[in-house]
């Protein structure tokens, strides 16, 4: 099963994610679930440097596709338009995994970290 959590700072905002495992819904190579979980992944993490504007270097990120991995977090900057484009690109992420999960529940789950709790 394929594990999402998607992080907030304690104002309710969402500052990354986390996707881990695998659906193991067909075999390795033809996984649509593992493949949809992993393109909204990897595209988020791409569109907070090429559309939020952040540098790589302030992205807190972790990939192991092997173990069917990867983290991304940052943190908010003072820059409104970029806080406003993370958002959006986070929600785009939230969207898209609900998406799946109303077509694939048995292989992918959602859950929320913080807003005021321990990440």
């Amino acid at each position: 099963m394929i594990r999402v959590c998607i992080f907030k700072d304690t104002a309710g905002l969402m500052t990354g994610y986390e996707i881990s495992g695998h659906a193991d819904y067909a075999p390795y190579g033809k996984d649509i679930v593992c493949a949809a979980a992993s393109v909204l992944g990897y595209t988020g993490l791409k569109s907070l440097i090429e559309v939020a504007g952040y540098k790589e270097e302030q992205i807190d990120y972790k990939v192991d596709d092997h173990k069917g991995y990867l983290k991304v977090l940052v943190s908010l900057i003072g820059d409104e338009n970029i806080r406003t484009y993370t958002q959006v690109i986070f929600k785009i992420f939230e969207v898209g995994i609900k998406s799946m999960i109303e077509s694939y529940p048995k292989y992918i789950t959602l859950e929320y970290r913080g807003g005021g709790t321990n990440v």
